[in-house]
């Protein structure tokens, strides 16, 4: 019992003493263990970016998150932060790049079947007839187009022009271009052989121009358009440029009336046109009382008119 209480006594003694000789306020030893330290050392990362691997330059990736981004403010741009554009309101568009300029149409620039000329390559207009000379109806379109002051173009027939000479020689003496329509309006003709394109061409030429003595046929026109690159070519070797056409009323056709060739050419024309008719065929009456109208509105509207 004595004993205990002098081992009590002693532990106080010591704890007083302790007390004394502690500076106020000092850190205790560094190996001291206290309440809020971990028992288990933390390893250190290396001391710089080289040891180990190369450092890494790219922007670091953001690590993943089980919790939801949160909401940007009202009226804030969620990823800057900036101040978000009104609502309605779209950032403004970068200048439009200025348009090129509009291309004019050159005079060799064509794009009719195969690359034949299908306009006149200016603000003119041209009038064609086809599948004559007739006796009965080509005085009469002759003496329309001079009452107008008008100079055309007429695609003749080298059967036509051998039968009736004379009226070969009252287009060209008007002062009326001549064209080539192939012999006997043969519509396979651009599928034969370049040897017999050639004599039937060269035939046609041969009677026109008898006819019509120092006239030039600088022109052809397939029969119905049916072109093929020999005729074209063909042609060509002869001095003669192909010639389609921009507005076509079929006019040859029984059953289309006066109105309906007079309302498609009318439609249908516009400067640089060229207007395809026929003073041969078999509906030149019609076509005679559409043509004195088709005169009249484009006298109305202004247009000149070009014989090529």
């Amino acid at each position: 019992m004595v004993r205990h209480q002098l081992c009590i006594a002693a532990a106080v003694a010591a704890l007083l003493a302790l007390a004394w000789v502690w500076p106020e306020g000092a850190e205790p030893p560094a190996d001291a263990v206290t309440a809020t330290e971990p028992t288990g050392s933390a390893s250190q990362a290396p001391s710089s970016a080289g040891e180990g691997e190369a450092e890494d330059t790219a922007s670091p990736e953001k690590p993943a998150s089980s919790e939801a981004a949160p909401e940007p403010e009202p009226g804030r741009d969620a990823a800057s932060g900036d101040p978000a554009p009104p609502s309605g309101s779209a950032p403004p568009a970068p200048a439009a790049a200025p348009s090129p300029p509009a291309v004019e149409l050159s005079a060799n620039t064509y794009d009719g079947p195969l690359g034949t000329r299908n306009h006149t390559g200016d603000e003119r207009v041209a009038l064609t007839f086809d599948d004559g000379p007739s006796p009965e109806w080509t005085p009469k379109v002759l003496d329309m187009l001079r009452e107008q002051g008008v100079k055309a173009m007429f695609c003749l027939i080298g059967a036509y022009a051998e039968a009736y000479p004379e009226l070969v020689a009252d287009i060209a003496r008007e002062g009326h271009t001549l064209c080539n329509h192939s012999w006997f309006h043969e519509f396979d003709l651009g599928t034969w052989s370049e040897a017999e394109i050639g004599a039937n061409l060269q035939r046609t030429n041969d009677a026109i121009v008898k006819a019509a003595p120092g006239a030039e046929v600088r022109y052809f026109r397939h029969p119905g358009g049916q072109w093929t690159d020999r005729a074209i070519a063909v042609a060509a070797d002869l001095g003669m440029e192909s010639l389609h056409w921009t507005v076509d009323p079929s006019d040859w056709d029984d059953r289309v009336t006066e109105s309906q060739i007079r309302d498609h050419v009318i439609d249908r024309s516009s400067p640089g046109a060229i207007v395809l008719l026929h003073d041969g065929a078999s509906n030149q009456k019609d076509m005679c009382g559409a043509l004195r109208s088709i005169l009249a509105e484009f006298t109305r509207r202004g247009y000149v008119y070009t014989a090529m």
